[in-house]
């Protein structure tokens, strides 16, 4: 499987009132093509900054960053790389620019200087994509947080994309909202065979990734498959997150002499474990 993006000892440092601070702090990285990546941070980690550069917002102060070897230092392609990554931010109402859907989700492709046809075409396809063809005609700002955050994705997808980064989508929603979008990502890797950068600080939206990696202070600490990370609790908890509720059972579990494996995510798997710790007893 090749590399849609690659990041070759990239530092992003930033210059506030003439103090200087480094985001990003020398860091490399590879994302698949057709892979679902999720980066876990807490805020100031510097996985925001990171987001914006794989989308070439933000040049690197240091290193290399390339989307599908073209290099995003290089102003001459910062359209061709928006095309190729597209980017949804944590507020829908900042992303939302028409007072009809279907207008809206035509914004990008109009821009691309797509026909008429053309457009009309990919933005009943994007709208299909993310479930939302039945709003088509309604107005953007009647509708739910999570609504109008999947009419964001959809004015994304219908500039067909070949990766899609969201920065924190779910941090403004509400539970429903949130599983409203997940379920979209998910749709769009596993069918539609999108690549996938997802930002967060939720456990379970990271659950459902191919890999996981957890950055502080401007660094990758840890990289591997939600299992993998998710086994480390001390680790997460010292960089002040969270860890699903099943590895936090059975944590304590551990924690009190109860020796069940930590290598498991759903409840069904949870039960499981504890139930052959049972058998074995």
């Amino acid at each position: 499987m090749s590399n849609i993006i690659e990041i070759k000892n990239v530092t992003y440092n930033y210059n506030e009132d003439e103090v200087e601070y480094t985001a990003v702090d020398n860091v490399s990285l590879d994302i698949k093509r057709g892979s679902f990546t999720v980066i876990l941070g807490h805020n100031g980690s510097g996985k925001s900054t990171l987001a914006k550069m794989m989308n070439g917002l933000n040049k690197p102060t240091l290193g290399e960053i390339l989307v599908d070897g073209i290099d995003t230092k290089n102003e001459e392609n910062e359209l061709l790389i928006k095309r190729k990554v597209g980017m949804v931010f944590q507020n829908p109402d900042n992303q939302l620019v028409a007072s009809i859907v279907e207008e809206d989700v035509a914004f990008g492709p109009e821009n691309l200087g797509l026909e008429p046809a053309v457009i009309r075409e990919r933005v009943d396809e994007a709208l299909k994509s993310v479930g939302m063809y039945e709003f088509k005609n309604s107005t953007p700002h009647h509708l739910s947080g999570g609504q109008k955050q999947r009419i964001a994705i959809a004015g994304m997808i219908a500039m067909k994309p070949e990766c899609l980064i969201l920065d924190e989508p779910t941090a403004m929603l509400d539970p429903k909202g949130r599983a409203e979008i997940v379920e979209t990502i998910l749709r769009l890797n596993k069918e539609n065979g999108m690549t996938v950068v997802l930002i967060t600080h939720y456990m379970e939206e990271a659950e459902k990734a191919d890999r996981v990696l957890v950055m502080n202070d401007g660094k990758f600490i840890a990289d591997g498959t939600p299992k993998e990370i998710f086994k480390n609790v001390a680790l997460l908890k010292s960089v002040g997150l969270d860890v699903p509720q099943t590895t936090e059972l059975l944590y304590a579990l551990n924690n009190n002499g109860i020796k069940v494996t930590t290598d498991v995510l759903s409840i069904e798997e949870t039960a499981k474990a504890i139930a052959t710790y049972l058998e074995e007893k």
